[in-house]
């Protein structure tokens, strides 16, 4: 039995960004000092967010290039830029963006305090001190990276997509506001969002079970499908509706299953973002998650999401290899679904046969 450690608080509702001059300035919990806003760069050039922003001369406004997914170099090299630039450590992070730059905002943080590169602290429980103060203001809604304790990178050097799971992952604060997520691409809308329904489901037919995380689990997935089986996925309930489904899938986040893994060697060896490979593993399983895949299809249709295909037709014997070993590597998440026999399961030969359908 393990304590769970929670956000210690968050704004929610429209128009929520307008308040973080507030947090910052007007909460005793808030250490003083510069603040590093990393922001998408998608807002670059898209400006009325940024202008919410209470920044002043001694903070620091850095873009995140969020054409990739972030990876261990990427966060070594943005924790040692905050250092020298500053001349010592920030008061606080703002992250605000998409998974990966929220992703990114903890693990920089993690990596200020800590020391070392951010793959020393790729696995469980790895990181040892608290990070610098860090704010969450998340832009899409479904991966839970807002609420969850983990840091997800990618790490080529090892072919590995992993995690910083630690309690010190977690943000201090959030900033929910559902207007933020008005202008995302359609397409994206439901891939990201489809990030929160993907791991709750998976969390309730695994065989690590917690009643709490369950009850997070099931009304996230009953708000995912309020979202994408009635009406319009993007109206402004919806919008709403998806960022407390994302905020409860987060919470949730422990234990996954199938199509983490499987995702996760999607992005390691062809670059695919995390939403969209998402999509694509659970094309193939059917035969695992029979009501959910077709749950799945369901919300694809009632949205007009064209699901890509023909994948794996592509692939060649040598990158079918890589995606094994990608894949593979995730023992806790594939014995938490199939037992600690998944290997005899998930032979290299099942695991092509599954990619080849994609």
């Amino acid at each position: 039995m393990k304590a769970i450690r929670n956000v210690g608080s968050y704004l929610f509702g429209p128009g929520a960004l307008g308040r973080l001059e507030e947090v910052l300035r007007g909460d005793s919990r808030v250490p003083a000092g510069p603040v590093v806003y990393l922001v998408d760069h998608f807002f670059a050039g898209f400006r009325a967010p940024l202008d919410k922003l209470p920044q002043r001369a001694q903070d620091r406004l850095v873009f995140i290039d969020t054409t990739h997914e972030p990876s261990t170099g990427q966060v070594d090299q943005m924790a040692a830029s905050v250092r020298q630039e500053l001349g010592g450590l920030p008061g606080v992070i703002v992250g605000m963006g998409g998974g990966a730059t929220l992703d990114m905002a903890k693990a920089v943080s993690n990596l200020l305090t800590n020391g070392g590169q951010a793959s020393d602290y790729q696995g469980w429980d790895l990181v040892r001190v608290p990070g610098v103060y860090k704010i969450g203001v998340p832009t899409l809604s479904g991966t839970g990276s807002e609420t969850s304790r983990t840091c997800v990178l990618t790490n080529y050097e090892t072919g590995v997509k992993l995690g910083m799971n630690s309690d010190f992952s977690v943000f201090d604060q959030l900033i929910l506001d559902p207007e933020l997520t008005a202008t995302v691409p359609r397409e994206q809308y439901f891939h990201t969002g489809l990030d929160t329904y993907f791991h709750c489901m998976e969390t309730l037919n695994g065989r690590t079970r917690n009643g709490i995380v369950d009850a997070y689990s099931e009304k996230a997935i009953d708000l995912c499908r309020q979202v994408f089986l009635q009406g319009d996925m993007q109206d402004q309930q919806s919008r709403e509706n998806m960022m407390i489904a994302s905020l409860m899938g987060g919470a949730a986040a422990g234990n996954t299953g199938l199509v983490h893994p499987l995702s996760a060697g999607l992005s390691v060896v062809l670059g695919t973002h995390h939403g969209l490979a998402n999509c694509l593993a659970m094309g193939p399983l059917a035969e695992f998650y029979p009501a959910e895949h077709a749950e799945f299809l369901a919300m694809a249709r009632a949205q007009g999401i064209s699901l890509p295909s023909g994948l794996g037709a592509s692939l060649s014997d040598e990158q079918i290899e890589k995606l094994y070993a990608s894949s593979i590597v995730h023992a806790k998440p594939l014995a938490n679904h199939l037992g600690e026999g998944f290997r005899d399961i998930l032979t290299p030969a099942r695991m092509a046969a599954l990619f080849r359908a994609m």
